[in-house]
């Protein structure tokens, strides 16, 4: 529907819900559950230049009002992704646009993996996740220091040809630094938030829940952090927002908008429910009747000016 159409960066989605990276993996299992082509956009799992296995298990729990994960970037590489998973993703769902999500111990694999991404057809969006707390090299350790942010970003930027969108940690004292640092190095736009770090103790073995110790935390509780953050940030850049963080309902994405955001993730709300992103879609113009609004990029324009 017109009504729902936003555009990030000079690309088009049909509308603004897409899955969050990790939470679809590649699309196949998803794609049993529901018809992709319901999306705005899938974002894939984060991918590194080789082969994960991720961390040892338990590596998910459930917690007050969220989830606790620490997967550890769990993925079978770059070339396997090129080769394998995307072509699977264009044969089928040619129009969809896929968001490549880039993650690395280094510059140099950052910047292989962001330009090997670029490369395929159906990527319209690189996301670089320079936000993972459940790693123990990259990730948080590239996405907390302005002055990285703003260097891994302009080599990033140099390297390849579509709009970049560097996602955001919340483990900072103060996000807009952060955020400036990505556009100061030539970012097309933002994602935030990540997960924020957490740790849960099992009382029976005196031991932490997940074998990893701390992990991710997410679902409804950081909402209100990433309504939060969102409207900060948007007061100091113009930079197009893909909001993540809690996403739940109709209403919950409207909140985002109402922040600053451009389009939204949806991450812990599949966990049970696969078909979140999907249900959101559907009842998300209902939503916009209830509160008045006649399509997004009106309201975007309303918003942000």
């Amino acid at each position: 529907m017109e009504r729902l159409s936003v555009n990030l960066a000079g690309v088009t989605l049909k509308n603004p819900v897409m899955p969050a990276s990790g939470t679809a993996a590649y699309g196949q299992e998803l794609a049993q559950q529901l018809d992709l082509n319901e999306l705005g956009g899938l974002v894939i799992k984060s991918t590194t230049a080789q082969p994960k296995a991720g961390n040892p298990r338990p590596t998910t729990a459930e917690t007050t009002a969220g989830w606790l994960n620490a997967i550890g970037l769990k993925n079978p590489g770059v070339a396997n992704v090129v080769q394998e998973k995307l072509p699977w993703l264009a044969a089928r769902y040619p129009d969809l646009p896929i968001v490549g999500s880039v993650a690395g111990a280094s510059f140099a694999e950052y910047v292989s993996v962001a330009r090997q991404l670029d490369a395929v057809p159906n990527v319209k969006l690189l996301e670089i996740n320079i936000s993972c707390p459940n790693v123990d090299h990259g990730g948080l350790a590239f996405g907390t220091d302005p002055h990285t942010v703003e260097t891994l970003t302009r080599e990033i930027t140099a390297a390849v040809t579509k709009p970049v969108f560097m996602k955001l940690t919340p483990n900072v004292t103060d996000i807009v630094p952060i955020a400036l640092a990505a556009e100061a190095g030539g970012a097309s736009g933002l994602t935030m938030i990540n997960t924020l770090t957490g740790m849960g103790i099992d009382l029976t073995t005196r031991k932490p829940i997940l074998a990893h110790g701390t992990g991710g935390l997410s679902g409804k509780a950081i909402h209100p952090l990433a309504v939060r953050m969102i409207h900060q940030v948007r007061q100091h850049t113009k930079l197009p927002i893909i909001g993540v963080g809690g996403v739940f309902t109709p209403e919950d994405v409207l909140e985002f908008y109402l922040a600053g955001a451009n389009a939204v993730e949806v991450g812990a709300a599949t966990y049970g429910r696969p078909t979140a992103c999907a249900d959101i879609v559907r009842e998300l113009p209902a939503a916009m009747d209830r509160y008045g609004i006649d399509c997004l990029q009106t309201l975007i324009a309303q918003v942000q000016g």
